[in-house]
């Protein structure tokens, strides 16, 4: 799944250890969605979008 957390992350000078913390995942985890290895369940992408301050949208709707 393609997404911009990892950018959106980063511009908010978070870590993977901070955002997994707030969503109550693991690091790794966060790296996998970064990566886009690991297909989240809809409760975690509204969580993540929650803390990033950000919308579903924003985060994880591709547009060509």
């Amino acid at each position: 799944m393609k997404n911009k957390v990892k950018i959106t992350r980063i511009e908010q000078k978070m870590t993977q250890e901070q955002l997994a913390r707030r969503v109550r995942v693991t690091r790794q985890t966060i790296g996998l969605i970064e990566k886009g290895a690991y297909n989240p369940t809809l409760q975690l992408c509204a969580a993540i979008a929650i803390a990033l301050g950000k919308t579903l949208d924003d985060l994880f709707w591709e547009v060509d």
